[in-house]
């Protein structure tokens, strides 16, 4: 049997693992939701490290934690932030709404280990998890506040700069691929000509797109909920705290946090959430958008469509030989995938549990909004350095599939009419030959106003 210690909490004793550092009321909750082993990650710890960190500061400067408490809580804190206690959190995702059984697993970690540093014993309690590393706190401000903390850092640390690279890279794809004329395809039919380098900025605009609404989302995070405490009145903080708290929060991250302009709003609702999950679905489906495009322009290599030659990264089949797929495309895609289905449990969590005055659902849409902007960062790096960069055009394979096409014949319509031209279309399609062929056996214009028209470079502008 393995030690085991007894600590007490408002409803009487606990038993727990003695190394434990976490304390009775982490234990309760490790007892009581035994549902999916999912844990929080390193973002959202460092951010609850901040948030104790920041509080201890800010209430040694208010004179309401003495100065033997708070450093050492201040010291236990930073451990917390820098990753040493990662493997003291145990409670499961899906837990309390509140996220309360987090804030007092962080708490008493904190407490406990603040109390080895002062030279005490773990589990004696001298510096209290509730009365000293909590002060100035609730669950309820606090656990939003870290998931904000943790998004922003995630937007900003991470997500955006594998953003810019896929921004980078498919702008380059763009000018290297601009004189490449091309089909394009309506409905998955053969459309007018365009020039590959254009469906590549189009690539290009999305993400830029994407990247401007994410950092307005960023900015709206940058608001926190602490100084509400429980429901948003500021019971039991000081008028001052929250701001102290958001110097400290700034100073460490670099960021711009800022006590929240309407603590009700902040608490009972988790609108700049909602809206954060909701730029992230938009990127997915951009994602998604350009990394379905590519495979369907690599497909073949002979029989398919074949525009695109797509970097070999592994052997594609178990049964046959010589075979290579599009494997990042598809990772990108079961990204994308995975992070439309987290924006719809952020959503559904946002509007079910967001009742009177707490919404009760922090820990499920943390998880699903830091787990999505992982993923979506990853798979930003994966798609730009293993796909986008060693992408190559086929231009022989453009050429021939561009003077196949009957949807030249639209360049026509303007001089000879668009019934005529659709008959020309139709002709060529049911001889095997190409619209160039039949306008010119038919002497519908002459030669050189009929090169000029359907020559594929003029319709790629306006003309």
């Amino acid at each position: 049997m393995s030690a085991t210690r007894i600590e007490h909490d408002s409803m009487g004793a606990v038993e727990l693992p003695a190394e434990a550092r976490y304390g009775a009321c982490t234990q309760r909750a490790v007892l009581n939701f035994p549902i999916s082993g999912y844990r929080f990650g390193r973002p959202f710890i460092r951010a609850l490290g901040l948030v104790k960190y920041a509080g201890a500061t800010a209430n040694d400067a208010l004179g309401r934690l003495a100065p033997e408490l708070a450093e050492p809580i201040r010291q236990a804190a930073r451990e917390v932030l820098d990753g040493r206690h990662d493997a003291d959190f145990v409670v499961d995702v899906f837990q309390t709404g509140s996220g309360t059984s987090t804030n007092m697993n962080a708490n008493e970690i904190i407490a406990n280990r603040a109390t080895e540093l002062a030279a005490g014993r773990r589990g004696t309690q001298p510096i209290h998890p509730n009365d000293h590393v909590n002060m100035g706190q609730s669950s309820n401000d606090a656990i939003p506040a870290a998931l904000h903390i943790a998004a922003v850092e995630a937007i900003h640390g991470e997500l955006l700069p594998a953003l810019d690279a896929l921004h980078a890279a498919l702008l380059a794809k763009a000018q290297e691929f601009d004189a490449i004329l091309k089909i394009a395809r309506t409905h998955l039919q053969d459309a007018t000509p365009i020039r590959l380098g254009q469906e590549f900025s189009g690539y290009a605009a999305q993400i830029a797109q994407c990247q401007g609404r994410l950092a307005r989302n960023a900015a709206e995070l940058l608001e926190l909920p602490l100084g509400g405490t429980a429901v948003g009145t500021g019971l039991n903080t000081h008028p001052e705290f929250a701001r102290r708290v958001c110097d400290v929060l700034n100073a460490e991250t670099g960021q711009a946090f800022c006590e929240a302009s309407n603590h009700f709003a902040a608490q009972h609702a988790q609108d700049a959430v909602v809206a954060t999950a909701g730029a992230l679905k938009v990127l997915a489906i951009s994602l998604t958008k350009i990394a379905n495009d590519i495979r369907w322009l690599g497909s073949g290599p002979r029989c398919g469509l074949g525009e695109l030659r797509l970097p070999a990264v592994q052997p594609g089949s178990s049964i046959m030989p010589g075979k290579v797929n599009p494997v990042i495309c598809e990772a990108v895609l079961q990204v994308c995938a995975h992070v439309v289905g987290a924006e719809a449990a952020v959503t559904h969590a946002a509007g079910l549990l967001g009742n009177l005055d707490l919404h009760a659902g922090m820990p499920v849409m943390a998880h699903h909004l830091l787990e999505a902007l992982r993923l979506t960062a990853n798979a930003c790096r994966v798609f730009t350095d293993k796909c986008i960069v060693g992408l190559q055009a086929d231009e022989q394979r453009c050429a021939a599939l561009l003077e196949q096409s009957l949807a030249v014949c639209t360049s026509l319509a303007p001089r000879i009419g668009y019934d005529r031209a659709a008959a020309l279309a139709k002709r060529a399609y049911e001889t095997g030959r190409t619209v160039r062929q039949v306008a010119l056996e038919e002497r519908v214009l002459d030669v050189a106003t009929l090169d000029a028209l359907l020559d594929p470079g003029n319709m790629t502008a306006p003309h």
